[in-house]
């Protein structure tokens, strides 16, 4: 008999969990944020100039293959939260587990994922175009709605494969396309809870403005831990 926790019973488990691993998990999340992003800044702000077709395209591009180098993170971050979750010990440098174990795989999913994302921002590649040369206040309300849906329709697709990852650390004897269409397969009847616990931390996201974000070192962290005792709760059930 199946008998799944509820999004506040999963939560309650995070922070039971997270006791005295935040200060690790914040190291965490700012050596992955900060270096990550430093170095797509850097890349970006050397590729060709979007003022061109041409231009835009290699950007695109290379955007597009540093979303799918993320994934090495994006692996060993959940090996992170994963040890956390089974009262194992971590380190800030587990978050580079994905670089040593799996990458290949990783890199895989990750480079699904990352297309339908692009996908799903065609809209918002359409507005941006439609754009006049010298756009003026209410010229930005089409782009904003197609940017919107965009977005939802990369998050709801992503929905299938958010178990991608956890399952690449449990079944790492599974190729990529095993673990994305396992991920598919877990995920039935449940995207919409899934739905719920992201958007149940988005108070928590804006009344972190009131901090100027300091508050999201440990809101992310909280996140991430409630959507792996997420996965393991689909996991025991599923089992």
């Amino acid at each position: 008999m199946n008998n799944y926790r509820s999004s506040a019973e999963l939560k309650a488990s995070a922070k039971e969990h997270m006791f005295g691993h935040y200060g690790t998990a914040i190291g965490a999340y700012l050596l992955v944020t900060f270096g990550t992003g430093i170095f797509t800044l850097m890349v970006l702000s050397l590729t060709g100039d979007t003022s061109t077709l041409i231009g835009t395209c290699i950007y695109i591009m290379t955007a597009f293959a540093l979303s799918v180098l993320r994934g090495l993170f994006t692996s060993g971050i959940t090996y992170f939260y994963l040890k956390i979750a089974c009262g194992q010990y971590v380190t800030t440098g587990d978050v580079f587990y994905g670089f040593r174990f799996y990458p290949e795989k990783a890199l895989r999913i990750q480079a699904w994922i990352s297309l339908l994302t692009y996908i799903g921002s065609i809209p918002e590649f359409a507005a941006i175009y439609q754009l006049p040369a010298r756009p003026e206040a209410a010229d930005y309300i089409p782009y904003l709605l197609c940017s919107a849906l965009s977005s939802l329709i990369s998050f709801v697709l992503g929905l299938f494969y958010a178990q991608a990852f956890f399952l690449l650390h449990d079944f790492p004897q599974y190729s990529a396309v095993e673990l994305l269409s396992s991920s598919r397969k877990l995920m039935r009847g449940h995207k919409l809870k899934l739905f719920y616990i992201h958007i149940s931390f988005v108070p928590l996201f804006l009344l972190s403005v009131l901090s100027c974000g300091i508050a999201m070192l440990w809101i992310v962290p909280y996140m991430n831990a409630t959507l792996t005792e997420f996965y393991l709760d689909l996991i025991k059930n599923r089992q």
